[in-house]
């Protein structure tokens, strides 16, 4: 649903410096000593990293496929790949041994089912686990033994020959983008470069499936999203014209604020809220974006207008702070006590989707009760 394109392009260098650590040991499940951020710092660092989610639409069924990233017979190797820098990437067999050098795509790769056998890390903090996994998908690379390498912005090519991957997969923009390093990676195997911030969710698992020969997968994933969807909003009966945002709240500072356009707006539109728009006079955002304005903490009383207000990547704790702002509390959210608590990644993949879906299935008190009674 949308694209999402969170990454901020000097980002990289900030969190090579920020998130420094000590890495003792190599190879498989190796011990990793990272330093303890402050809350603040952990937020901007895992901020800075994105995923999409989008619209459930169909998926091609014909045999043979032309999408504009690949052009190959169902189930038939070797294939080829054109990615995201127009090169045409040959991909000899199925992969069985892929690595990630972006955390930000693991967790799409993961959810096709994919054979990832080790992938990149982001810093230590409250949405990862102590491999630096985001959590949403943290226990499924668990299962699944996948080898954490370096953290972002310690590139380190050795453990990724060791790992001796058949395709390695690099992300065009972004904090954790390699793509500098392509010459080299593409000396140890075939190396695609994949571009989320231009696709939506769909296109994304379209065309990661296609690269990985999981594209049945690929489909399912996105009929479950769908269904499932569908059926949340006969249960929930969101009365029509009821508006929503969505933002992650930051006290005295820049708040990202989903807009309509963008993947978790869409989300919320299928499950029958009207997500309201920000004016574009309170966007301070430097580049054109259809997934987040970012909203100074002075301008947040005049955009905050919807009917009710979910607070991305939040607990009761932070909620009860937005409450409390005396600089918030005439907004019709706060009036009415319809400020939730979504303790939701910023990281938006397939697992993410799915964590929302279940808050609405399972914790959503309803728009005539706060969770904070």
């Amino acid at each position: 649903m949308g694209a999402i394109k969170w990454f901020i392009t000097d980002v990289h260098s900030f969190i090579a410096v920020l998130c420094r650590r000590a890495i003792f040991g190599h190879r498989s499940r190796r011990f990793l000593v990272r330093p303890i951020l402050s809350r603040t710092a952990v937020a901007f660092c895992i901020g800075a990293l994105a995923v999409s989610f989008s619209s459930c639409g169909s998926t091609p069924t014909e045999t043979e496929r032309d999408a504009g990233t690949a052009v190959f017979e169902v189930g038939h190797w070797p294939r080829t790949f054109t990615d995201s820098t127009d090169n045409a990437i040959v991909i000899p067999a199925k992969p069985e041994r892929i690595v990630s050098t972006s955390v930000a795509l693991t967790g799409s790769l993961l959810a096709l089912d994919a054979p990832v056998i080790a992938s990149a890390t982001a810093p230590s903090g409250p949405a990862t686990d102590d491999d630096g996994f985001f959590k949403q998908w943290a226990d499924v690379a668990s299962d699944r033994k996948v080898d954490p390498l370096y953290e972002i912005g310690k590139f380190d090519l050795e453990e990724i020959k060791d790992q001796k991957p058949d395709l390695i997969v690099v992300a065009a923009t972004g904090a954790d983008s390699e793509k500098d390093s392509l010459g080299s990676l593409q000396k140890i195997a075939p190396t695609i470069v994949v571009d989320y911030a231009d696709k939506d969710w769909e296109e994304l698992s379209v065309s990661l499936g296609e690269a990985t020969g999981t594209e049945e997968k690929a489909q399912q994933n996105t009929s479950a999203i769908n269904d499932r969807v569908a059926t949340l909003k006969g249960l929930l009966a969101i009365p029509s014209g009821t508006t929503a945002s969505l933002l992650s709240y930051s006290s005295h500072g820049i708040s990202p604020l989903a807009k309509a356009t963008g993947p978790h707006a869409q989300l919320f539109r299928g499950l029958g809220f009207s997500m309201v728009s920000t004016p574009k006079k309170f966007d301070t955002s430097t580049q054109p974006r259809e997934d987040f304005s970012f909203v100074s903490y002075n301008d947040l009383p005049a955009t905050l207008v919807a009917d009710a207000t979910f607070l991305l990547a939040a607990d009761k704790k932070s909620t009860t702070e937005f409450i409390s702002d005396e600089s918030l509390a005439q907004l019709p959210s706060v009036q009415s006590g319809s400020v939730f608590a979504l303790d939701a990644p910023h990281l938006l993949d397939y697992y993410a989707a799915q964590e929302i879906l279940d808050y609405f299935e399972h914790d959503f008190p309803g728009l005539t009760s706060s969770e904070l009674e």
